[in-house]
């Protein structure tokens, strides 16, 4: 029995639960049962597309997502299915490692430009990432990179190089204290490794609540990790694929995979760079499970949700939080 079974998180998961369809928040869009305010017509919106997009990927679905709620400090929830079913979250949850690295950074505790060794025995053959491609180790690289490498290009030996510095228990406290005690690594017999655990859609889509208004991490980390999810090479084969330069700007992703599951959770920013919709998508069950590629069910259901979303919260936008701008994409010719 693997971990995913022993936390029941099959199929079987699903029976009994309540989904979002029998909730106000995933009722029909404009169902003519008064009148709705604009953000609740969005909301509804956003449901409707979800649910059209989840239902023809098939398998099982664990979501959570919300709009802005005009000048108020609570978002609307547009979706909870399954809301608090702790899931295996994969690459995820390097969000959530990331966050436990710059809590430290934000104490003093660690520095982004201090150093940290790539030995050859550290390196996670194969897999995702860039570190494993470089074929000459020892180097050194500065934790910075490491940060930008796990949150970008989703690097296997970046969570390794993160346990150098945040070991499992002490990640795991900080993330309790911070409020997420399903957020969670979990730990090997080395103490500075760890599998990359579990949360549940309710957390994940809190975490990144919590994020943008600036009550996860001091400013400059938040600048810096909002940096990462939102650069040119970050997740785009699902909510950002199907996107132009400037659209894919305004989405902070991260997305992961393994076995037969596929997860993406996310910021979507208005123009002025305010978070309008925040989204924590897990599925897994569908078909095609050794297939890791844009054309797996549950990717292109999130592929289609993407600029349907966007279109969705065009001309929202959140009084309640500071604007975050992006930083532009300015490609070189090298030289």
């Amino acid at each position: 029995m693997n971990r995913r079974t022993a936390l029941g998180m099959g199929t079987a998961a699903t029976a009994g639960v309540v989904l979002g369809t029998a909730t106000p928040a995933m009722a029909a869009p404009n169902s003519g049962q008064g009148i709705q305010s604009p953000d609740r017509t969005q909301a509804d919106q956003v449901a409707a597309i979800y649910r059209r997009e989840k239902t023809k990927a098939g398998g099982n679905w664990y979501a959570y997502l919300s709009v802005a709620g005009g000048t108020g400090p609570t978002p609307l929830v547009a979706v909870r299915e399954n809301p608090d079913t702790v899931v295996e979250a994969y690459s995820v949850n390097k969000i959530a490692v990331a966050t436990a690295v710059l809590d430290k950074v934000d104490r003093g505790l660690l520095t982004l430009d201090q150093r940290v060794d790539v030995t050859s025995a550290i390196v996670v053959p194969g897999g995702d990432g860039i570190f494993s491609l470089d074929g000459a180790y020892p180097s050194s690289v500065t934790l910075g990179h490491v940060l930008a490498a796990l949150l970008t290009v989703s690097d296997d030996t970046a969570v390794r190089l993160c346990g150098l510095v945040c070991p499992a228990a002490e990640l795991n406290q900080i993330l309790v204290a911070k409020g997420f005690p399903k957020t969670q690594v979990e730990p090997v017999a080395n103490p500075n490794r760890f599998f990359l655990g579990t949360s549940t859609p309710r957390e994940t889509h809190d975490l990144l609540q919590a994020l943008v208004r600036g009550t996860l991490l001091s400013a400059n980390s938040t600048t810096f990790l909002l940096n990462q999810l939102r650069s040119p090479i970050a997740f785009t084969d699902g909510i950002r694929r199907t996107m132009s330069s400037t659209d894919r700007a305004r989405i902070a992703t991260k997305a992961g995979w393994f076995a037969d599951a596929r997860h993406e959770a996310g910021l979507i920013f208005d123009p002025a760079g305010t978070p309008v919709l925040t989204y924590a998508l897990f599925a897994d069950g569908q078909a095609g499970a050794d297939n890791f590629g844009s054309t797996h069910p549950a990717v292109q259901a999130r592929a289609a949700m993407g600029p349907a979303f966007l279109s969705a919260v065009s001309g929202l936008s959140n009084l309640s939080v500071p604007a975050r701008r992006p930083r532009m994409y300015q490609p070189t010719n090298g030289g």
